[in-house]
């Protein structure tokens, strides 16, 4: 593809937090940017030189996005497939609808990583697609224990139910509204880690070393990114086959897939891959403050076609998610964080989403470490989680 250069207009669908920090990466470089998202109050659309205030679906909307913009990318995966499709035979889309249809659809997402398996060297965990009665009755006991997975609008912990028995698995899914779902065995999970990859439309790939990810009820809750935070053996073929699964279906944009590392008690510790989503993602939020170039950095190059540079981590780095929680005391009224006393900490970077309410469980921003060693960052990060209440803190030692 011809180079889109500096002072064209870059459209994105949605208007998240995501969407903003690509925002702010293109006007960087000199892009002016168009957002396409229902929100008046959308954290990227505030932001935007442009904001098509409609529906995903809208086709007045979109004709409006394709208009203003020289290209397109999203910022999460739920965005229609068909309204990417529609864009594409105007616009470059980057990701295709084809690749986030794939993320979308749990079943199709596993079809997938079960076919890249052979190159990638890595599987998914054990699964079954239960659809109908028929093969509710046919999932096999081995994989129980395990989770139910609704095929479709999952993410965060949601539309997943842990179930033990058959009768569990039948009421779940009852529960569950009989919609499509996969049936994945549970694991002895050690760990859970990422890799982002970003391609180009020339096939060109970069990527970062996979960061280790803390998750709390199924949200994440602390990113580890340093050396050793993973084993290098691990850490080299989760990059691998990240870099396989972006080529199985000639990727272009920036990647996000993620790992379970299952305890191999004696042995090696072994990969499986869980998910993928087709886009940044808030385990790489900390290459803002530790990368020279960060994964909407990326993002830009890959959608523009512009040469990929490889990034550079310069420090260590801990990220901590922050949700809507820590904007409420023990008695569940509002307050406001003691953001002086966080930034008053070596290497605090805090990023704050634009959001209007804080909720519970939902992502308002996020809180960077960084510092020449890593004894530092996390001294750091384990005072500023005890000043805000947050979770996961055994996993900062």
């Amino acid at each position: 593809m011809t180079p889109i250069l500096p002072g064209a207009t870059l459209g994105m669908m949605g208007g998240g937090q995501l969407g903003r920090m690509f925002v702010h990466a293109a006007q960087r470089l000199g892009y002016f940017t168009a957002v396409l998202d229902p929100d008046p109050h959308s954290p990227a659309g505030c932001v935007s030189h442009h904001h098509v205030q409609t529906g995903y679906s809208d086709a007045q909307g979109l004709a409006q996005l394709a208009a203003l913009s020289a290209a397109v990318t999203t910022e999460f995966e739920n965005v229609p497939a068909d309204a990417l499709q529609s864009l594409a035979a105007q616009r470059p889309v980057a990701p295709s609808a084809g690749a986030v249809a794939i993320a979308q659809d749990r079943i199709e997402e596993k079809a997938h990583f079960s076919a890249c398996a052979a190159t990638s060297g890595v599987p998914c965990a054990p699964y079954a697609v239960l659809q109908t009665q028929a093969q509710l009755q046919a999932a096999p006991a081995n994989l129980l224990p395990g989770i139910l997975k609704t095929a479709r609008m999952g993410y965060d912990g949601k539309g997943q139910v842990r179930v033990a028995t058959p009768a569990e698995l039948a009421r779940a899914w009852s529960e569950l509204g009989q919609v499509p779902c996969v049936l994945e065995k549970m694991l002895p999970l050690k760990a859970e880690c990422s890799v982002l990859v970003a391609r180009g439309w020339d096939g060109q790939v970069v990527s970062y070393p996979p960061q280790r990810n803390v998750h709390v009820d199924g949200i994440l809750a602390i990113t580890h990114a340093y050396g050793g935070c993973l084993p290098a053996e691990l850490a080299a073929r989760a990059r691998a086959a990240t870099e396989a699964i972006a080529a199985q279906i000639d990727y272009v944009g920036l990647l996000c897939v993620e790992f379970f590392v299952l305890d191999g008690g004696a042995g090696a510790d072994t990969l499986v891959v869980n998910e993928m989503a087709p886009r940044p993602h808030n385990s790489g939020h900390y290459t803002l403050d530790a990368c020279d170039f960060s994964q909407f950095d990326l993002q830009v190059h890959a959608l523009t076609g512009l040469p990929l540079p490889t990034p550079r981590q310069h420090s260590p780095a801990l990220m901590l998610n922050l949700l809507g929680d820590v904007w409420f005391d023990a008695q569940g009224q509002l307050r406001t964080p003691d953001w002086a006393g966080v930034l008053a900490l070596p290497g605090a970077h805090l990023h704050l989403y634009g959001k209007t309410e804080a909720r519970r469980g939902r992502k308002m921003g996020h809180l960077t470490f960084t510092g020449a060693e890593l004894s530092g960052v996390l001294s750091s990060a384990r005072e500023a989680a005890r000043r805000l209440g947050l979770p996961g803190l055994e996993s900062l030692g």
